[in-house]
Order: C-alpha cells, then structure tokens, then sequence
C-alpha cells in the first residue's frame, strides 16, 4: 500500500502559522477530509484535513510548530476501498440530553413528613410557589392563567428572584455599558475617536437598578393583573401541605393542596477566606457597583467570574483571573474558548489556569492573596477579590424534610419528567432540581409543573439546553460538544465557518469568531453546535431549534439566511459541512 505526505493546502496569504492541536497520532485511522492538525493565526483557526483515508504511519508537526502552505503534516498509508479496515461498530449520536433532576441520583431514603401543625392559616391556595424568579413566576402566572388560586412567596422586596434582582439582568446592564466602552475604543481604529470615558459609577449604577426596577415593576403588575397573592418572606415548610413565612409583620401560615418549589441557588463561598471584610465579594457584591478597584482579582474562570471581569475591565480595574481548571470557562470545547482567551489575555493582568488560591490574608493595604499550582504567580495585594466558583442549591434551606419530600446530599430535590418530587402535589422547578442552572430552563419546567397542577398532561421534554456567556466576545453552545463526542465514542462530522471570511464580522471589525456545528456522521442530523463572536447568544437559538426539529445539514444550508449577517454563518457552516460552500475554498468531502 502506496503512503502519502498529507501537507498544509493554500491558506490563503498566511504563513508560519502556529500548531495549536495535533489530532492524530501513529497508528490512528483516519478518513478522507478528517482533521489532522489545527493551526491558528491572529486571525483564524483552521484544521489541515488528510488528502486520503488511511493509517496515520508518522506526524511530521508538534504543538508550537510554525507552518506554511506545503509544509508536511503527517504520512499516510492510504487504503483502498478493498482493503480498508471494517469500521468498528460506533455509537449513533444523538442530542445531549439535559442534565435535568428527572436524572438525579437519590442518595437518600425519603424523610418522614411532620405532622399538620393544627393552626389556623393565614392564607388557602389551591398552588403555591416558593420562590419568585423566573421559573418561580412563571409556574405562579401559568397556574394562575389555568384557573388555579395561587400564592407566591420571595424573599426579595421585588418579585424577580436573584435572576432579575441580582443576577442575570443587571449584570447584562452592565455589560451592555462595558461594551459601550470597548466599541469607543475600538472606534478609533476606524478614525473616529471619542477621548478617554468618563464614567459616572452612581449614574452607571443608577441605569442598572433602573433596568432592573422595570421588569420587577412589571412582574408585580402582571401578579396582580392575574390576582397571584405575593407574599414577601422567607418561606420554609412545616408539613406536607403548610409554609411558614417569616414576614416584616411576622409569621403567616399558608396551607395549599399543591406546591411548586423554586427557591433556587447562592453563591459558593469558599471556607477560610476572610468573608467579614467587604472587600472580598461574591456575585451579587461585585453587581452593587460600589467602586472600581485599582486591581480585582477575579476567582473562578467560569461563565459568572469572566462576565464580572469583563465589566470591571471596562470600567478600568486592572483584573487577574485565576482558574483551578485547564481552561477558562469549562464545559466548552476548548476551540470555542480560545478566541475570548486569546482577547482576554491582551488585556488582563493575568490569567492563571490550573492554579488554586490558597489563602487570602486581609490587610490594611488590600487583600493579599496566595497561590498555589505548577505555575502559580507569586503573592500579591488587591483591592478587592471576587470570588465566582459556582452556585449551590437551597435545597436544605427550606425545610423539605418537614413536608417528607427527599433531598440529595448536595441539596438538589429530584423529580420526575412532569417535575413531580417523591411527595406527588409537591414539585419542584429550575436551580434546585439540578443542572444546567440556568433561567430558561427553569421558565419551561415552571410551565410544566403549573399545568400538570391544574390536571393537565405535561411533561418537560427538551432535547437540549443552550448556553450563554455574555463576554466579550460572546460564546455559546448547545447539544454534544466536540468533547462530549470523542469521550461518548459518537461518530461526528463538524462544519466550521470562520468570521475572517464574514463579511459582517470585518465589517464591525471582529474576525475572530466562528461558528461550528456538529452533525452525526450517519444521518447528517445536527446534534450540537458552538459559537464566539459577537451576538453569539442570539445566534445559537436557530441551532437548538434545528436539534429540536431534527435537521439535517442540507435542511440548514438550504434556508435563505440573510446577507450580509452573522446569523449566516450558520447556513454556511451547515455548507462547509456538505462541502457545498463558496465563500470559502475547501475540498469537497465526498
């Protein structure tokens, strides 16, 4: 059998470009078009494809290599059609299933339900919903829109829950102006200069509690348009069928024939750290706006930690992140991150992956931390330190024990499909039944477990869950992920669209994005996809609908998509994929 030298095709005008991956190693097969290597320049990333089906006998390249056109990738031995290997049976892929609570592990026996406390109540409700934000108010609204009398209880003098009180929306607010601040900066390089912001932190802070006092002022109006009784307190059970509600006014008793528990998650504080002193911050801290610190230091390279540093960057902090992980933001393929890393990385301090903060020492000066790690930075003092590892959920906070319904070691409350806990009138909806713990998923199963209180037939089905991080830039992702499918065995194809051939993205100046999506090798249905670049969140709902629906590349690559935008590159990714695309220049699949 003849070997072949697989070498790096036209690239257009780029050379001595970086090796950032090597795909393959001696001994693997591989097919036609399969990836061997990825280069990436300041401008793209990209894949050198093998030429032939065949074994891999020799990778010419290493990590950290600098090729151009006609450099030697790697030695093939090709084989024919007669005598190929037979392929090894492989798993068919299919849509990542959500990591919802219907999948939870109980690692405990059902507790027993205390007994009914005797008490007259203050209030009778058919439904009430413990826990106000977006999948708390939506179950109450959705019941209440059903017929059922409904009460719902939060802690927060606002309905909203910490998603639109302190979450979600004002820290888009903030985002928002961040980005305001890096596109005046970004306008110079296109001869329109604006001068050095300045910036108003009260003003700033007064457009985000505006934000955010509208939508919660439109919950309270929607509550009573619908006649949902609010109630604000702390909220825990007593028995199977009562809440006790620690009020202003003191306590009140409700007693209802169905619950739907939504009492969400907090923050994780991490123990030792020195908690009393106002200069160490969680997520709903840094959201106050009270400064802008000279130095942040920022722990935890997750979706919350990154959004928070992109803000405080902005806004003038000198930021350092640091990640006990191998790469900021994970769960994502690492391609997907690379962009923002790479932008990150010019403008931050520091980023620091695979390093653990060890100590946190409060002095007079600032908070001087210590690290610890194979590259670890030596101590340093900041002027305050937020910490973003991730959220816990409330669920032995509110007493379920009381009303007999099961909860896990790591205070998660399962339930089933129809979001049902183990006690059938009690279910429970978003943080607190598991993860993703995300909004949007908690409004559906808010939905889902209000009409199967009012007798209808119900049940949470979404195939997959996307994901957002509203850096800059954006990234997104939903369904199986590159990672997920090598680890799963899945047989996959991917179809990439780089932004240095948008012409939307050099139009706005932001070429580093691309959009890739993923497709199962034997039905050419889409089952994930990802996304960096501006706008990136937006973008990705047309590919969970297209999982949803069960497309095929063709049936993406098919739709009119308008020109010239961003959200085309999803068409011409699903093209790349086909090998039908003209906007780039790849050989043909097949």
């Amino acid at each position: 059998m003849a070997t072949t030298e697989v070498k790096v095709p036209d690239i257009g005008n780029y050379t001595n470009i970086p090796v950032i991956e090597v795909l393959v190693k001696p001994g693997d097969t591989v097919t036609k078009d399969q990836g061997l290597v990825t280069l990436e320049s300041d401008k793209a990333t990209m894949e050198v494809p093998s030429s032939v089906a065949g074994v891999v006998k020799e990778v010419k390249v290493k990590v950290g290599d600098e090729i151009s056109e006609g450099a030697v990738v790697a030695v093939i031995e090709a084989q024919g059609a007669a005598d190929a290997p037979k392929p090894a049976p492989t798993k068919r892929a299919e849509p990542a299933k959500p990591a919802t609570s219907a999948t939870t592990k109980v690692d405990a026996p059902a507790p027993k339900a205390a007994a009914t406390s005797g008490r007259k109540a203050d209030i009778e409700c058919q439904v009430c919903v413990l826990g106000s934000g977006p999948g708390g108010y939506t179950a109450a609204f959705r019941a209440a829109d059903l017929g059922q009398n409904t009460v719902l209880i939060e802690r927060y003098a606002t309905l909203g829950g910490v998603c639109l009180n302190v979450g979600c929306i004002p820290s888009k607010a903030l985002l928002h102006a961040a980005r305001l601040i890096d596109e005046a900066v970004h306008s110079d390089d296109i001869g329109i200069s604006f001068g050095a912001p300045e910036i108003d932190i009260a003003k700033l802070a007064a457009f985000k509690d505006k934000v955010v006092a509208q939508l919660t002022g439109g919950l309270a109006g929607m509550s009573k348009q619908r006649k949902v009784t609010t109630v604000t307190g702390v909220g825990k059970f007593v028995s199977p069928n009562e809440i006790e509600i620690e009020t202003k006014d003191g306590k009140k008793l409700v007693r209802f024939e169905k619950c739907i528990i939504a009492a969400g998650s907090q923050s994780v504080k991490l123990p030792g750290f020195p908690w009393d002193d106002p200069r160490i911050m969680d997520s709903t801290g840094a959201l106050l706006l009270k400064d802008v610190p000279k130095k942040l230091l920022v722990v935890g390279g997750g979706i919350i930690g990154l959004e928070m540093a992109c803000v405080y960057a902005a806004l003038g902090s000198e930021v350092t992140v640091v990640e006990l992980l191998d790469q900021l933001m994970p769960g994502a393929d690492p391609d997907l991150v690379r962009p923002l890393a790479q932008r990150l990385g010019k403008r931050y301090a520091g980023i620091h992956l695979k390093v653990k903060v060890a100590k946190i020492e409060a002095q007079k000066g600032g908070l001087k931390a210590t690290f610890e790690g194979e590259k670890a930075p030596e101590p340093q003092v900041y002027d305050r330190v937020l910490v973003a590892i991730g959220r816990s959920p409330n669920g032995k906070k509110i007493d379920a024990d009381k009303a007999g319904v099961t909860v896990t070691d790591r205070s998660f409350i399962p339930v089933d499909k129809q979001m049902r806990t183990n006690v059938p009138h009690i279910f429970a909806i978003g943080d607190i039944v598991g993860n993703p713990m995300l909004a949007h998923k908690a409004t559906h199963e808010g939905k889902v477990a209000a009409e199967v209180c009012a007798g209808q037939k119900s049940e949470f089905v979404a195939r997959v869950i996307p994901s957002v991080a509203y850096t800059d830039p954006e990234v997104a992702w939903v369904g199986v992920t590159e990672a997920e499918a090598k680890k799963d065995g899945l047989k996959i194809g991917v179809g990439k669209f780089p932004y240095t051939a948008s012409g939307r993205a050099i139009g706005i100046g932001r070429t580093e994005g691309f959009t890739k999506l993923i497709f199962d090798e034997a039905t050419h249905r889409i089952i994930g996809a990802g996304i960096v670049g501006p706008n990136a969140g937006d973008l990705i709902s047309e590919v969970a609908l297209a999982i949803e629906m069960g497309c095929e590349a063709a049936d993406i690559g098919l739709t009119v998509h308008p020109h010239p935008t961003l959200s085309e590159s999803v068409g011409m990714a699903a093209e790349v994929y086909e090998g039908t695309i003209t906007d780039l220049y790849i050989p043909k699949r097949k």
